[in-house]
């Protein structure tokens, strides 16, 4: 039986309203005054935005392994409440994501969930250890098909091991994802070094720790004519060096999370776990440059890096509790608020980010990140931009609550997210004259 959505009066990509048809799992028409007949869920899209859907390099669904902090299920049910309609799983499970059998079965509870499609992330080394390369031919060659390969988490801080990662992968056309983190600079290290460290009396983790690393892969990269993907961008200096590298015609691309976009090292003074995180938060200076590269296209995409955890994980000392946050469902409203609200994005711009480029880069854009256009696939999100609402750890879908927007009223509110023409989300007060099955 035919699945048809009439989406009236949208505006695709915050430009002029018209009606877009999903049919089958396609674009079906674009055009203002489109008829629909009984067969068709008319949605009422006054005053809403139609993006591609989202899509996110970079989230941890923790299964095998932690399903006390996430599953597959609850977390692409998260996703795609955010807008998203792909997301990279990344390979810090247990075990580990570093063969075929175990990036197929993240593939395959991502497909029996069917909220998103998910694309397993593989582990650059074996076991996350940073001394032997993990089988990488053998996960590209999988039914997962797995073009990204990351230890995220840790760091490939052996040179040597990064530079043969980058060689094997040119052999499929991948990517290696690296956790910029020099391993000796940050022993013990619990947040951002400067000021705000020293009077908490917290041990610091200086921002060249990040930046040694970022200037030794693009240089890595460079040599070998690979690509690169710089994960979490985080200092002004990191900015700074992707930026000479692009330059030069290096193939990287780099990734800023929502809430190095959104938070500085000021929130931890109250010694709140929920704001720990790798990398930390950084400073005011930090947080200007990385908005400033991912509005001139220094910085490629946002990633949401949601790490979540379970209660105890988090509700201890600072020093005891587990780096990350969650960010899924709240992603798209963070970057709302400090690049579209604050005038120096589009939305044209954050459908680049935050779904083009990053289907791009992972090599999922014959399904994702396409235009929105006549018989492309119809992997939406509809936004409604002039929405209001309170962040509530408590009522999200996601398994865990350490949320840092907990209590911030934030703007913007997914209304509708459809995978391949059919609604995963769906607001009812938008549909016209009838009720949904």
């Amino acid at each position: 039986m035919s699945v048809r959505y009439l989406l009236r009066n949208v505006a695709p990509l915050g430009g002029d309203r018209t009606d877009v048809l999903v049919a089958d799992g396609l674009v079906a028409a674009i055009g203002a005054g489109l008829p629909a007949d009984d067969e068709t869920t008319v949605i009422d899209g006054t005053g809403l935005v139609l993006l591609p859907g989202l899509v996110d390099l970079h989230t941890h669904l923790r299964e095998p392994g932690r399903e006390d902090a996430e599953t597959v299920e609850t977390g692409t049910r998260a996703a795609a409440l955010g807008g998203y309609t792909a997301v990279h799983a990344m390979a810090n499970t247990s075990p580990v994501a570093d063969t075929a059998g175990v990036v197929e079965q993240v593939w395959r509870l991502g497909r029996d969930a069917g909220w998103v499609d998910v694309y397993p992330v593989g582990a650059v080394t074996v076991g996350l250890g940073g001394e032997r390369l993990a089988e990488l031919g053998a996960m590209a060659a999988s039914a997962a098909r797995v073009r990204v390969f990351s230890d995220d988490g840790r760091c490939v801080a052996d040179p040597v091991v990064m530079r043969r990662a980058l060689e094997y992968v040119k052999a499929f056309d991948g990517v290696v994802a690296q956790h910029a983190q020099e391993p000796r600079l940050t022993e013990n290290a619990q947040m951002h070094e400067g000021v705000v460290s020293a009077e908490l009396g917290l041990a610091g983790w200086p921002a060249v720790a990040e930046e040694a690393i970022v200037a030794r892969d693009v240089l890595l990269a460079e040599h070998v004519g690979s690509r690169l993907h710089v994960l979490h961008v985080s200092t002004a200096g990191s900015v700074e060096i992707v930026r000479w590298a692009k330059a030069r015609g290096i193939a990287v691309t780099a990734e800023v999370t929502p809430h190095h976009l959104f938070l500085t090292d000021e929130s931890a003074r109250g010694y709140d776990p929920v704001y720990k995180v790798n990398p930390p938060l950084r400073t005011a200076d930090d947080v200007e440059a990385v908005r400033a590269a991912l509005a001139d296209g220094t910085i490629d995409t946002v990633g949401t890096d949601h790490a979540p955890h379970p209660a105890e994980d988090k509700d201890c000392e600072w020093a005891a509790a587990a780096f990350g946050m969650t960010g899924l469902e709240t992603a798209l409203s963070v970057v709302q608020a400090t690049m579209v609200d604050a005038g120096r994005m589009t939305w044209a711009d954050v459908a680049r980010v935050m779904s083009v480029t990053p289907a791009r880069i992972g090599r999922v854009d014959d399904a994702h990140g396409r235009p929105i256009a006549v018989g492309e696939p119809a992997n939406l999100v509809l936004v409604d931009p002039g929405a209001r609402r309170v962040v509530d750890p408590r009522a999200q879908a996601t398994k865990s609550v350490n949320s840092p927007y907990r209590g911030t009223e934030l703007p913007g509110a997914v209304v509708a997210t459809f995978l391949r023409g059919r609604p995963t989300v769906l607001d009812g007060a938008l549909v016209e004259g009838k009720v949904l099955a």
